[in-house]
C-alpha cells in the first residue's frame, strides 16, 4: 500500500501559490507575489512590476538603487506596482467583487498598499515575512484586520 500524502492545510495551499505568483515579479529587488481569495476560491492574483507596456526595471534599471531609497520609505519613487495592488487592480479589471476576502502574500503589505486593502473590504491577510513599514501595522490594527505571519 502507498504512503498516505500530506495534503497541504488551505493556509498552505494558497501561501505556496503566492511563491509561484511571485515567480512572475519583474522587480530587481524583491520578488512579492499577491492572492486573493474567498471561500477557498482564488479571486485574484499579482506580482510586483512595472505597469503593462511599461519597460521594467531589468531593462531600465531600479530608480529606487539609482535615487538611494531605502527599503519601506518613498513608495511612490517606484516604477513598479505592488503585488497587491495589481491583485486589486485585476479584480477590478475582470469585476470580480473582493469585499470580504483574505489576501495571502509573500509580504507584509506596505502602508500604501494597508490603505487599499482596507478599503477594498479585505478582512484577513497572511504573510510569510515582514516589511519595514510601522503605519501599515498599525492601520490594519486599526481596522480589525486579522493579519497573520506563516511561517
Amino acid at each position: 500500500m502507498e504512503a498516505e500524502r500530506q495534503r497541504p492545510s488551505w493556509t498552505q495551499y494558497f501561501m505556496d501559490i503566492t511563491e509561484l505568483v511571485a515567480k512572475r515579479s519583474t522587480c530587481t529587488r524583491r520578488a512579492v507575489g499577491a492572492v486573493l481569495v474567498k471561500d477557498k476560491r482564488v479571486l485574484a492574483t499579482g506580482y510586483n512590476g512595472a505597469p503593462s507596456g511599461i519597460r521594467h526595471c531589468a531593462e531600465t534599471g531600479c530608480l529606487r538603487e539609482q535615487r538611494g531609497v531605502p527599503s519601506g520609505e518613498r513608495h511612490e519613487l517606484c516604477r513598479g506596482a505592488h503585488a497587491e495592488q495589481n491583485a486589486i487592480v485585476q479584480a477590478a479589471h475582470y469585476g470580480v467583487p473582493i469585499n470580504g476576502a483574505t489576501l495571502f502574500c509573500t509580504n507584509l503589505p506596505c502602508s500604501i498598499c494597508a490603505k487599499l486593502l482596507i478599503n477594498a473590504g479585505v478582512k484577513k491577510i497572511y504573510f510569510k515575512s515582514g516589511y519595514a513599514d510601522e503605519i501599515s501595522e498599525e492601520m490594519l490594527s486599526e481596522a480589525n484586520i486579522e493579519v497573520i505571519q506563516v511561517p
